[in-house]
């Protein structure tokens, strides 16, 4: 089968170059449930909860922390789960999105039995949110179903059309992604009434600062776009949905008629009848959001869709991604160690378990692996997925379609409607230190005092500051006569100026200030 496709396909390749039309898709209509009727009030609201790390327990995870445009609606950032055996290092392992450390709901931490006391990893890759309007159920496994039912109620609040509303109440409430074990949806409520929207973000899209200045709070957000301040569940999933609706990835080259040769020959040979990517990543929306087992892993190790429906059929199996975009996502299917378009072609020429391929170690479990989805042809007599077979001649033109001609530019830049704040947890990690521990040896003594005057009396070769921060004792950001005044008082415990003691580790509240702190060899 295989030698058979890949003589054909060279064939399929040379007519494509050579006689290929201009190609231009477009995407149809955005779907919007009747329930949740968009509005612009409804959209930016959607957009500060999308992007507001406050959302979560210990404030380091944003819904967008994990979707982002630049790694094409999914997650840039790589984390290890140890499969279903539990034991890092074996062939089970995932790649999956980091999330919050266990803890309990006074945010003390607690002993996980996979990552210790450090950050959790989810077991799947995070999926594109971009592009993920016409999915009639969201997650790997389908999980959140086009019916969307209140968390907080139970009653059914979208009947039809409502995967997006029902996926994003999710991550909210998980202890592995955003929470602390055993928070409510009336804990969550009671922060954000308390703080101020997007208050660790920065450089705020044009959109979302119009609507912060000033202060503006959440119970005013939510009265602007539902007409009373009461914040819900509900009314977070609404908003959130209908930000994420407006996501729409429509001027890719495909999109816009500027493919190049090489790219429409790409196109052409990936919809080609030899080829049969597209019975699955169907254009234009480069999915049929269908549920397949493609063997990337034995099923018994993540059941997929047989956990939402009980049916063993569905052992294995998960949900078609959308290809547009995909060049610019780290970690291709849900197992997330498949890299890039290249990595996923030698998946699909990889040879069937117990073969490995050499040079890629990709191997193809196929004992439960599903047919193609081939209209016409009879159970049984369709090929799986197996027998699909890239010839080399014909993979760079397919992976320059893919990579290139089915990427967004506003995507790939972060530009309207795709652009978003800096997140707190993107900035560099601030240096902690000892305020007054001008020499940085841990202890606050006369050596401090005498420090802080080498600063401001300096030699002619002036002091080598590590960190300038831990010589500025009152913390006005200067270093001054009151720095030396302030450390003498901790050390003699005078009261004359009632300084705090500075005996604890921390980083500097003030950053907006010249002093700088870069190395403190005594604090973690």
């Amino acid at each position: 089968m295989q030698n058979y496709t890949s003589c054909v396909s060279i064939l399929v390749l040379l007519l494509c170059i050579v006689c290929s039309p201009a190609v231009v898709g477009q995407l149809p209509p955005v779907p919007f449930p009747a329930e949740n009727p968009p509005t612009e009030e409804k959209r930016v609201l959607g957009k500060i909860l999308f992007w507001d790390e406050q959302l979560s327990s210990d404030d380091t995870v944003a819904c967008g922390t994990c979707h982002r445009g630049s790694a094409g609606g999914a997650d840039p950032r790589l984390g290890s789960h140890p499969g279903s055996d539990g034991l890092f290092g074996t062939s089970d392992d995932t790649i999956g999105s980091p999330g919050v450390a266990r803890a309990d709901l006074a945010g003390i931490p607690l002993l996980d039995s996979l990552f210790d006391f450090d950050v959790q990893v989810t077991g799947r890759s995070a999926q594109p949110v971009i592009g993920a309007q016409w999915a009639p159920e969201m997650f790997w496994d389908g999980r959140a179903s086009g019916t969307f039912i209140d968390p907080q109620t139970g009653l059914v609040s979208i009947a039809s059309g409502g995967a997006l509303e029902s996926q994003a109440v999710g991550p909210l409430l998980s202890d592995v992604e955003m929470a602390f074990e055993g928070r409510t949806w009336d804990d969550l409520v009671t922060k954000m009434e308390m703080v101020l929207p997007l208050a660790l973000g920065t450089d705020l899209p044009a959109d979302v600062a119009a609507i912060l200045v000033g202060g503006t709070d959440y119970p005013s957000l939510f009265d602007a776009a539902f007409g009373s301040p009461e914040i819900t569940a509900e009314r977070i999933a609404f908003a959130i949905a209908t930000y994420e609706r407006t996501l729409v990835p429509d001027q890719t080259p495909f999109d816009l008629g500027t493919l190049t040769p090489q790219q429409e020959a790409g196109f052409n040979f990936f919809n080609s009848n030899v080829m049969v990517c597209r019975n699955c990543h169907v254009p234009p929306l480069f999915t049929d959001n269908q549920f397949y087992n493609i063997g990337l892993r034995p099923s018994d190790e993540d059941l997929g869709r047989y956990n939402v429906t009980g049916d063993v059929g569905h052992r294995g199996r998960f949900k078609t991604p959308t290809l547009r975009n995909v060049g610019l996502r780290p970690a291709q299917m849900h197992v997330g160690w498949v890299m890039d378009v290249q990595d996923s072609i030698d998946y699909y020429n990889a040879p069937a378990w117990p073969a490995v391929d050499l040079v890629t170690g990709h191997t193809q479990f196929t004992a439960e692996q599903n047919q193609i989805p081939i209209p016409g042809t009879p159970p049984g007599a369709a090929p799986i997925y197996n027998d699909i077979f890239v010839p080399t001649q014909s993979q760079p033109v397919v992976i320059d379609f893919l990579t290139n001609g089915l990427t967004d530019p506003r995507v790939a830049n972060e530009t309207f409607p795709f652009d978003r704040p800096t997140l707190q947890s993107e900035l560099p990690a601030l240096v902690q230190f000892v305020r007054g521990d001008c020499n940085t040896d841990g202890v606050h003594d006369l050596s401090d005092a005498i420090s802080v005057l080498i600063v401001l009396f300096p030699t002619p070769v002036p002091p080598t500051m590590d960190c300038e921060d831990a010589c500025d004792g009152n913390d006005d950001g200067a270093i001054d006569l009151a720095d030396v005044i302030g450390v003498l008082s901790w050390i003699f415990e005078s009261p004359a100026i009632p300084l705090p003691a500075p005996t604890n580790c921390g980083p500097d509240p003030t950053t907006a200030e010249s002093l700088e702190c870069s190395v403190y060899p005594n604090c973690p």
